[in-house]
């Protein structure tokens, strides 16, 4: 037992219970009794139908579409839990919604991944467990510890048994100079080479000019992203380093898979062989394309619970 907490109670909202779920299973523990449910006007409201007094909680929902729904009932939920006289209190949020909005871009911007921070805090939350920020530095807006594990060890193990000792021979492509840095770490761990695609404006109202960066000729490539939404960008690199660039096969993968709009049409249609996400967000969401995979993010976080719990080092899920 530790000081903190008598026992170990989790409980999830309706983003993702399916992943919740699955994490219990690992763990060996049932899912908590609770509702969530909507009133007439919109509002929502959590019910928890078992004691958490003393409890080491844990409270699992991604901030996905509905993104201000997801938000607002893990809000609800840990304010349920604080004024129960839970020991600990902390929010898993597999998918953290709001994290590209972590800076100024221009004059009079919020900063709403800073905003979200400080709702989760004021809402009575003392950690924050969570995969794959789409900025590392968004662990600083919290004034309470905060675990932001890496997909990348999933997709390093998936790949490295699928394609064995040809990696050495694949190219990691990173969509954009922006995520060189998560690329780089990945391709170091498949001991692949890395690319990059450069996409630039020569002029206003001119189609954007596509550069590879690297040498992918002939080559099968991963490209190697921490999200996708809309999947123009990715689309439109994998065109790139196939038509620009003259690889071969073109693979992907990203940590959250948001496929809003034309998402699914675009990946269907694209020169993109497979692409592999995780389930941070739910599988459903993926329904209709045709050449996605889902890698489970249930035993990492399984694990990453059962170390806060037990009060030992999580470093080892970093390797």
């Amino acid at each position: 037992m530790i000081s903190h907490g008598k026992d170990i109670k989790i409980f999830t909202g309706t983003s993702n219970p399916a992943l919740a779920a699955e994490i219990c299973k690992i763990i060996g523990t049932k899912l908590g009794e609770s509702e969530v449910k909507t009133f007439a006007d919109g509002e929502a409201s959590v019910s928890l139908y078992e004691t958490v007094r003393g409890s080491d909680v844990f409270l699992i929902n991604s901030t996905c579409k509905p993104v201000n729904d997801s938000l607002m009932e893990l809000l609800i939920m840990i304010d349920a839990c604080k004024r129960a006289s839970a020991g600990r209190i902390t929010a898993v949020i597999p998918y953290f919604g709001y994290a590209r909005q972590d800076r100024k871009a221009k004059s009079r911007d919020p900063i709403s991944a800073k905003l979200v921070a400080n709702m989760l805090t004021a809402a009575g939350a003392d950690r924050v467990l969570t995969m794959d920020l789409h900025a590392d530095q968004i662990q600083g807006f919290f004034d309470i510890p905060v675990d932001n594990l890496r997909g990348n060890p999933i997709f390093v193990d998936y790949y490295a048994k699928k394609f064995g000792d040809r990696c050495e021979d694949m190219v990691v492509v990173s969509p954009d100079v922006g995520s060189v840095a998560r690329a780089r770490i990945f391709a170091q761990k498949l001991h692949m080479n890395l690319a990059i695609v450069d996409k630039r404006r020569q002029k206003a109202n001119q189609c954007e000019v596509m550069n590879v960066i690297g040498d992918v000729a002939g080559k099968d490539c991963i490209i190697f992203d921490d999200m996708v939404d809309t999947a123009g960008s990715l689309c439109n690199a994998a065109k790139a380093i196939v038509e620009v660039g003259g690889a071969n096969k073109v693979y992907a993968c990203a940590s959250h898979a948001l496929l809003s709009g034309p998402a699914i049409e675009r990946l269907n249609d694209s020169v993109i062989t497979e692409i592999a996400f995780l389930n941070t967000i739910p599988v459903e969401f993926g329904k209709g394309c045709s050449k996605a995979r889902y890698l489970s993010v249930a035993p990492m976080f399984a694990e990453a619970i059962e170390r806060i719990y037990q009060e030992i080092s999580i470093a080892k899920l970093f390797n």
